[in-house]
């Protein structure tokens, strides 16, 4: 992207053998017309790979960065793979040669050279990059968007150069829990390792477990009561109660976007989201950028006017990451559900493979992790300073168990009284 290019220094710094950066470019991709002959090569090579993947004999694919480097190098003319690892930065030479200042004309060209130059660089030793090859990546039905992903395995890769170069590195983070398994993740030896609660002079958070619906029947977004349609329901009323019943604004966070839309569309079904705009104006985040932003500053309108609003997000989605929700923009959030990765995502079983295999990292407690991880940075939205105040409500039956909710931070843990761990929604 447009950031790789106009900042050498990130990749370069982070991701670069020092051959690369120490060497002169090699002589046959010197002049500009070579290189380019050399790109055409690669390309021409991917699309090859793309064909066969998509083709009637081809499927799901993994290979490591040695196998795959390996094939392209007998099935191009390419008589060695050193000036691979040369490709990022022999573009970036060439586009501030010919002073390029539109760069989103060569995105698609940078992220090949960024592919081979990562492929040639991480190919030898144990394998830390995964080249995962789908049929299809499309997220429409029906269609045909073949993909080659260069998926890295092992995190520590991004943060050994900063050891490398400090004496001294603080790693800290509201949703560092539990703390004991970064450590294995980026391969370091804490000198201390500590994990505090919120200093402050007021119970300013109040994290509720709703583990039951009117009803009295379970609430969760397991497998087996994800289309369950008392579950929905239930959810609904949940959202109707607390958006009846507190100011301003509230946040609400889904699992996945196309859990979303199904339960959207039921609540329409039902009449709940009639019922809802009654109290507030409802939002969505999509996953087109400029239309989220856009639902976000009506959002804050909506909240700014005294009408009220509610936000429905995705976890793991542009608001869940880096959107706050302070003040009165978020006087409640509420989880729907446990947001757990998609295992049968190919990349993720390539990187649960390799925690396992090489850090003795087991698949459930990593998944566990990662998803307890992501909720308590969903509800974290909206205390953003000593000032705010607001509701955290977990709506799953699972966060009442003490191998799920141990693993929030203790931050929200030390709220979170035994009397609030198995609520209905009618209490």
């Amino acid at each position: 992207g447009e950031g790789v290019i106009g900042n050498d220094v990130g990749l370069e710094s982070n991701a670069l053998s020092a051959d690369v950066l120490n060497e002169a470019v090699p002589g046959s991709i010197r002049r500009a017309e070579h290189f380019i002959a050399f790109m055409k090569k690669i390309v021409d090579h991917l699309k090859s790979r793309l064909r066969v993947v998509s083709g009637p004999s081809g499927g799901v694919q993994s290979e490591t960065p040695l196998a795959f480097l390996h094939k392209m190098m007998t099935s191009t003319s390419l008589t060695e793979s050193k000036p691979l690892k040369f490709a990022y930065s022999r573009l970036s030479s060439l586009l501030r040669t010919l002073e390029v200042t539109n760069l989103d004309e060569f995105y698609a060209l940078t992220d090949v050279a960024d592919f081979v130059t990562l492929l040639s660089t991480y190919s030898e030793g144990i394998a830390r990059f995964a080249i995962i090859m789908e049929p299809n990546g499309s997220s429409i039905p029906g269609a045909s968007d073949p993909v080659i992903q260069l998926a890295c395995l092992d995190s520590s890769l991004a943060i050994a150069p900063l050891f490398k170069r400090f004496g001294s590195v603080v790693i800290t983070s509201g949703t560092l829990s539990p703390i004991h398994l970064y450590p294995k993740l980026l391969q370091f030896e804490p000198r201390v390792s500590e994990s505090f609660h919120m200093s402050t002079f007021r119970p300013c958070i109040l994290p509720l477990v709703i583990t039951k619906g009117s009803d009295q029947k379970e609430v969760s977004t397991r497998f087996n009561d994800r289309g369950d349609m008392g579950v929905m329901r239930n959810y609904g009323a949940i959202l109707v109660d607390i958006c009846s019943a507190i100011p301003d604004g509230i946040v609400a966070f889904f699992t996945s976007y196309s859990y979303m839309e199904t339960i959207l569309s039921e609540w329409d079904n039902m009449g709940l989201l009639q019922q809802l705009t009654k109290t507030k104006l409802v939002f969505i985040e999509t996953k087109d950028v400029v239309e989220t932003t856009l639902a976000l500053d009506n959002y804050r309108r909506a909240c700014d006017s005294g009408r009220g609003a509610v936000f429905l997000s995705v976890a793991r989605g542009k608001v869940s990451e880096g959107i706050n929700f302070d003040r009165h923009y978020g006087r409640a959030v509420i989880m729907f559900g446990v947001p757990f990765q998609y295992t049968l995502s190919h990349v993720l079983r390539a990187r649960l493979e390799y925690l396992q295999t090489h850090y003795q990292i087991r698949e459930q407690d990593f998944l566990n992790f990662d998803a307890l991880r992501q909720a308590a940075q969903c509800v974290g939205r909206v205390i953003r300073s000593k000032t705010d105040h607001g509701l955290m409500i977990f709506a799953d039956c699972r966060y009442s168990r003490h191998d799920k909710r141990s693993k929030l931070p203790k931050w929200i843990l030390q709220f979170l009284a035994e009397s609030m761990l198995n609520l209905s929604t009618d209490m």
